[in-house]
């Protein structure tokens, strides 16, 4: 059993814990290049180390490293699935310079990671080939940066370097955050020859800013879904909360969830007011969460349909309709893809039966296979004698 404080946002982990969060650090997660760049195969704990490092180089400042999202979800639940690996360093990000120093940190250690033999690439080149996407915000609340790695597999790993962050979670069920800093240093000084055990591991704390650990633990567990103050997420947390639902999550409290659902569409129409600003926000997310399943996007967009058509007050009835029509235009664009493949599989199998059906019969082979070993034996009296052409005995 893990050791919690009662009606607290902190829990210390369990060795059961410990060790599956080692296990992930030491995972080799591969970050993928566009075009002919090579795939980078990159240790988490080894990334993490140097990146900080590089940071601590230039005179920035990290106050913690932890491992956030639904990672840490995994690791103290152990019955969740996880897709994107969360990373956020705690830094000060007082100037303009700090974000450039953070953004050089990330690519001066990919560096340190490309295969040997391969030649050493410019910032902008590495951006190009191995960044997803970077994220800037900058005003009184807010003041953090994000660096997405690409993986092709949808397991992404985002580097967040975070300053100050008004809201740091959507929902309850991705609000927890594991410290790493005991964890790294546990790696320091035992080295590769000690390794972990019952009796010999780190204490490693983990948090849930949601704010109090158990009952966000109780809603992880349970597949429920709570959240406090929708209307401060950006985009509400409407798109998160879908998926959430068509993965099998429940509201928690079904008295409140009509007006939570206003909050969410409500707010994601003041930050995605214009069509092709939700266009291309729902298609990056479609993209970045269901790695090509049709099936599950077809589902989803089915749920954010009914969602939308029910919940939102705040569009005039053509911006409504407008949406409605998107959202539904894009499940029709799965529909016909599906529809395309199975086509396609359709004629490959067909032309495989064609490729059978002309197969040609070269040679007969008579009798059992011989393995590199000879044997004889003794032919009796008047048995029929040997064929000449392929030594089998034939009847007269």
């Amino acid at each position: 059993m893990a050791t919690d404080f009662t009606g607290s946002r902190f829990q210390v982990l369990c060795y059961e814990q410990v060790d599956r969060l080692n296990e992930v650090m030491e995972e080799s997660i591969p970050v993928h290049g566009r075009g002919n760049f090579p795939t980078l195969d990159i240790k988490l704990k080894d990334l993490v180390r140097v990146v900080r490092d590089k940071l601590k180089s230039d005179d920035m400042n990290v106050r913690d490293i932890r491992l956030n999202g639904g990672a840490a979800g995994y690791i103290i639940s152990n019955d969740q699935s996880y897709n994107d690996l969360d990373l956020i360093f705690g830094v000060d990000l007082a100037t303009t310079s700090d974000l450039q120093k953070v953004k050089n940190a990330v690519l001066d250690s990919l560096l340190e990671f490309l295969p040997q033999g391969v030649t050493r690439m410019s910032s902008c080149s590495l951006k190009e080939g191995y960044v997803q996407k970077m994220v800037k915000v900058c005003n009184e609340a807010d003041r953090w940066s994000l660096i997405s790695l690409l993986n092709n597999k949808g397991k992404n790993v985002e580097l967040k370097f975070v300053d100050t962050m008004k809201r740091k979670f959507e929902f309850s069920v991705d609000s927890f955050q594991i410290q790493l800093d005991s964890l790294l240093k546990f790696y320091e000084v035992s080295g590769d020859d000690v390794s972990m055990s019952e009796h010999f591991y780190p204490t490693v704390v983990a948090e849930s800013v949601y704010g109090n650990f158990n009952e966000a633990l109780y809603h992880l567990n349970k597949k429920l879904i709570a959240t406090r103050n929708p209307e401060e997420i950006r985009g509400g947390g409407l798109l998160k909360y879908c998926n959430l639902l068509v993965r099998g999550y429940h509201p928690a409290s079904s008295a409140d969830i009509t007006t939570l659902q206003r909050y969410m569409c409500s707010r994601f129409f003041i930050d995605f007011s214009d069509i092709q600003q939700q266009k291309i926000k729902l298609t990056n997310y479609l993209s970045n969460h269901f790695n090509g399943d049709d099936t599950m996007m077809y589902e989803y967009l089915q749920t954010l349909f009914k969602v939308v058509d029910n919940s939102t007050v705040c569009l005039m009835g053509h911006e409504r309709r407008q949406t409605l029509n998107l959202i539904q235009q894009m499940a029709y664009e799965i529909l016909l893809n599906q529809e395309r493949k199975a086509r396609n599989k359709h004629l490959q199998m067909q032309q495989f039966d064609m490729q059978q059906n002309k197969l040609i019969v070269d040679q007969v082979f008579y009798g059992y296979p011989q393995y590199g070993f000879t044997y004889s034996y003794a032919v009796p009296r008047g048995y029929p004698p040997a064929c000449p052409t392929c030594n089998q005995y034939t009847p007269t």
